[in-house]
């Protein structure tokens, strides 16, 4: 009598399905952004924060982590989170708030990160976020919101008060943004350090 083999969970299930969603919602932003549509921007980016959040909880919950997800899930987070501040540049760079070693620091980052966690964890390592890496992300996208807001408020009903004060806001969180995004990136260094040392021991 043949025994069944129990089958592998469909890899495009609803948690990568939402992650799909949250790619084609950073492509509608950057068009948002582009064209200057900042209360979109500001509800578009809730969505994609809202599926980010989604489809992780979904996946722990049902048992639904993949291989395809586990590396899916970050590297649409990396395109919507640097595409946006890439977008943004060329409003930010001539008054300053928004310049390119600010990107470079948000893009470098990521691509060196992505970069060491792919080779350690391909050689079997566990190479996660830990608070400080949540804490970056989480200021990321608090910048953005801030800028998304503060860009907004640019308009001539608003007053030169109100300008000034989402103008700091935003600045403030950029800044605490930016040094959030270099620690984490030291501290994964750091650890990524360790472990190809121990492992050449």
């Amino acid at each position: 009598m043949a025994t069944a083999t129990p089958s592998k969970p469909h890899v495009f299930n609803l948690p990568n399905q939402l992650t799909a969603a949250r790619l084609v919602l950073a492509v509608g932003l950057f068009v948002l952004i582009a064209f200057q549509a900042w209360i979109s921007c500001v509800l578009v980016f809730a969505m994609a924060a809202v599926t980010d959040w989604l489809d992780g909880y979904l996946a722990r919950k049902h048992g639904q982590t993949s291989s395809l997800g586990r590396n899916f899930d970050p590297l649409v987070d990396k395109v919507l989170i640097c595409g946006a501040y890439i977008f943004l540049l060329p409003l930010g760079n001539p008054t300053g708030w928004l310049t390119p070693w600010m990107v470079t620091v948000v893009v470098g980052r990521e691509l060196l990160i992505t970069g060491l966690r792919s080779f350690l964890e391909n050689q079997g390592a566990v190479f996660g976020a830990d608070w400080l890496g949540k804490l970056k992300m989480g200021l990321q996208c608090a910048a953005l919101f801030a800028i998304f807001v503060a860009q907004y408020v640019q308009g001539p009903e608003w007053t030169e008060s109100a300008v000034w004060f989402f103008g700091m806001i935003r600045d403030g969180l950029i800044y605490a943004m930016l040094g959030a995004t270099a620690l984490s990136g030291m501290q994964y260094v750091g650890r990524a350090a360790t472990m190809l040392k121990t492992d050449s021991m």
